[in-house]
C-alpha cells in the first residue's frame, strides 16, 4: 500500500485533527439483534462484549503514554465459531457481536475498497458491467495491492461517471447523482451511516471531484463504521456477499499469508502482527498519514473464528495498536469467555 498517494489527498484537503463525523451516532440497544437483509442475525452478547471491552481497556492502558484516546479507536468482533452449527437451522444464521464506539462514522482509508469489491461482484452478477481480464486485474489490485488507479476504474464502472474538468452546476448534479449508486444498492441491503462514492487518491481530487468535495458536504468523505465494516466481511465469509461463489473468489482475494517470506504489507503489519503459525487469516487493510485500519476475518487451530474490526485515528504509526486489541481477542475467544 503507497502511503505517499494518502499523504498527498490529506494535504490537499487540509486536514487537521481527528477524521470522525461530527454528528455521533445514538448508543444502539445491547439488547437488540442486527437483522439484515442477507440471512444474518447479529446478536450482542454480554460474552462478546465483554472480551471486546477487555481489548480496548488494555490497548488504551498499553498505549496511554502515546496519548491514545477513546475517542481514537472503535472496535467490532463477531465470533463466528458456532456459524456452522447455525447455518443447518431454520431461519437467519445467528451471529454474537460486541463492539467499542461500532456506529462512529469514521475516513476508512483503504477499507472502502471492501465495498467496491462486493458492489462491482453484483455488477456484474446483474449484468451491468461486463466480467472481462481488465476487470479482474483491476479487482486484485484494488484488493491484493490496493492500488488508487484501480480502484478508481472500478468506480467509474460502478457509476457511469468519470473525473475531469469543472462542470456547470446542473451537471455536476447529475454526475453526482450517477455517483451515488454505490450508496444507493448498500442502503438497499439495510447499511446505515456509510458513505461509499469517492475514489482514494493519490495526488489529490481535481476538477470536478474536488469540485463535488465543496459543493456536497458533509458527504464530502467516504465514510464507514466498524460494525458496519464487520458486517460486510462476515457477508463475504459466510457465503452472502452477491452469490456463494463471487463471495468465495472475494476470499481468494482477501486471502493473506503473514508467515511468508515475501513481505505483504497487509498481512504483516496489521492483525497479522499478533497470529501464531497455524492461523489462517483474510484481510483489507487502510492507512493513511492519520489513520490506521484492518478489518480481518481469523481463523484459529482450535476451530475458533471470527471477525475483527478495529479503526484507529491520529495514531497512524502504531503498528502494534491493532495487534495488541486482536491478541486479547483470540485470548479471550480461547479461553471461552
Amino acid at each position: 500500500m503507497r502511503r505517499q498517494c494518502h499523504l498527498a489527498v490529506l494535504l490537499s484537503l487540509s486536514l487537521t485533527g481527528s477524521l470522525l463525523a461530527q454528528s455521533p451516532a445514538a448508543a444502539p440497544d445491547p439488547a437488540a439483534p442486527i437483522m439484515t437483509k442477507t440471512s444474518l442475525e447479529f446478536i450482542r452478547t454480554p460474552r462478546v462484549q465483554k472480551i471486546v471491552d477487555r481489548a480496548v481497556e488494555s490497548a488504551l492502558a498499553q498505549f496511554a503514554e502515546r496519548k491514545l484516546g477513546r475517542d481514537q479507536i472503535a472496535v467490532t468482533l463477531v465470533d463466528l465459531s458456532g456459524a456452522e452449527q447455525n447455518r443447518a437451522s431454520a431461519g437467519p444464521l445467528r451471529l454474537e457481536q460486541g463492539s467499542y464506539r461500532g456506529q462512529e462514522q469514521i475516513y476508512p482509508a483503504s477499507v472502502i475498497k471492501l465495498f467496491y469489491l462486493v458492489a462491482i461482484h453484483q455488477w456484474m452478477e446483474d449484468g451491468r458491467v461486463q466480467d472481462t481480464p481488465e476487470v479482474r486485474r483491476a479487482m486484485r489490485d484494488m484488493i491484493v495491492e490496493s492500488y488508487n488507479e484501480a480502484t478508481g476504474y472500478l468506480v467509474d464502472l460502478l457509476t457511469g461517471t468519470t473525473s475531469g474538468p469543472e462542470l456547470p452546476p446542473a451537471e455536476l448534479e447529475e454526475w453526482y447523482a450517477k455517483r451515488n449508486a454505490v450508496n444507493r444498492y448498500f442502503s438497499s441491503l439495510g447499511y446505515e451511516r456509510v458513505n461509499v462514492n469517492r475514489k482514494p487518491w493519490c495526488e489529490g481530487p481535481y476538477g470536478r471531484e474536488m469540485q463535488s468535495v465543496k459543493v456536497h458536504a458533509p458527504n464530502h468523505r467516504n465514510w464507514l463504521t466498524t460494525d458496519a465494516t464487520a458486517r460486510l466481511l462476515t457477508e463475504i465469509v459466510t457465503g452472502r456477499a452477491v452469490t456463494a461463489q463471487r463471495s468465495s473468489e472475494m476470499m481468494e482475494l482477501l486471502r493473506r499469508e503473514p508467515f511468508a517470506e515475501s513481505g505483504d504489507n497487509q498481512a504483516r503489519s496489521y492483525t497479522g502482527l499478533a497470529l501464531k503459525p497455524g492461523v489462517r487469516l483474510w484481510s483489507k487493510a487502510g492507512w493513511t498519514s492519520q489513520t490506521r485500519h484492518d478489518a480481518a476475518y481469523v481463523e484459529l487451530p482450535d476451530g475458533r473464528r471470527f471477525v475483527l474490526v478495529v479503526f484507529t485515528v491520529d495514531h497512524a504509526n502504531e503498528r502494534e495498536i491493532i495487534p495488541a486489541v486482536a491478541r486479547v481477542v483470540i485470548e479471550g475467544l480461547s479461553q471461552g469467555q
